[in-house]
């Protein structure tokens, strides 16, 4: 093939991997929500733990990849079972603030965790922010601040329910931040597929103990679908982001991504058109489609504004 219509050819499919990637993030709060009418947030995220867990596990398997743990050490396993926590704590978080908010300002305010990370690399990497990345910082923070705002415009009742599922949503951010920057370090001694593994199998441990799975005998055929889709969703969402990185520059995939709030509340207004009586389509308001919009700029000036990023350091979800 010429190299000309080769590079088309990787042009496209990385384009279509990323695009996929955005779209499946930009979904899964829909889907959680439809899963939270009939679980509660423990049992929730113990079976997405275990279903990626067991997934995973006969993957990595079958590729004879399975991590390898015991010579890392006391404090490596330290830094494992920190990364754990932290990430167990973000899936819980994140469905407390998602049950108590709705999907656009979940996705919106979800942005601050990257961003976090960022900084966090800055103390504790001593990595440094270009000038278009701060003032990324400031347009994310705009954005955000005015979509919170709009929500708050647009209630007429439940605004203290609404305000603590922003609390949650940010405690979701801090959590994340604190997981990236422990799993950035075991990067260097573990390969991502062999620390997911562990961290998936670590957080069906940590909510064991408070799930039922009596529960899921509950559940309807629509039930069970929704349960699986979102289960699966990180899943399918993360093996098509590392496709895409190897067909397309980080920067680019990073630039997709950034998208996924827009994607989301672009879902919502399509969903309540289908589904009026599950989704409440007056929370896409003007203000909140240019609010939204403003943090999409600045999720991308944060991400592109200094150099290139390298595949590690595109965030993932």
């Amino acid at each position: 093939m010429p190299p000309r219509h080769q590079a088309s050819g990787r042009f496209g499919l990385g384009l279509a991997l990323a695009s996929c990637t955005m779209l499946m993030w930009g979904v899964l709060p829909l889907i959680l929500q439809g899963v939270l009418r009939d679980l509660d947030p423990v049992t929730l995220t113990w079976f997405r733990f275990s279903f990626a867990t067991v997934v995973l596990g006969i993957v990595l398997r079958s590729r004879a990849a399975l991590p390898r743990l015991s010579g890392l050490g006391s404090r490596r396993l330290g830094l494992l079972l920190l990364a754990t926590v932290f990430l167990a704590g973000n899936y819980i978080a994140y469905l407390l603030g998602l049950d108590r908010t709705n999907a656009p300002s979940a996705q919106v305010l979800i942005q601050a965790a990257p961003l976090l990370l960022a900084l966090g690399g800055i103390f504790v990497f001593h990595e440094r922010f270009a000038p278009l990345q701060w003032l990324g910082l400031g347009v994310l923070l705009l954005g955000m601040g005015g979509f919170f705002a709009d929500q708050l415009r647009s209630l007429v009742e439940g605004i203290d329910r609404y305000v603590s599922g922003v609390i949650w949503i940010g405690v979701a951010s801090v959590t994340w931040a604190v997981y990236g920057l422990a799993q950035k370090q075991l990067l260097l001694w573990l390969p991502s597929q062999g620390i997911m593994l562990c961290i998936f199998a670590g957080g069906a441990l940590i909510f064991a103990g408070g799930a039922a799975p009596l529960k899921l005998a509950g559940l309807d055929g629509v039930g069970w679908l929704l349960l699986v889709l979102s289960s699966g969703n990180t899943l399918l969402a993360y093996g098509t982001f590392a496709a895409a990185l190897e067909h397309w520059e980080a920067s680019r995939v990073s630039a997709v991504i950034a998208l996924t709030p827009l994607a989301t509340l672009a879902f919502t207004a399509a969903a309540a058109i289908v589904w009026p009586q599950h989704v409440d389509a007056r929370v896409v308001t003007p203000g909140a489609l240019i609010a939204s919009a403003v943090v999409v700029v600045g999720s991308l000036l944060v991400a592109l504004g200094g150099r290139r990023a390298r595949p590690d350091q595109v965030s993932a979800r």
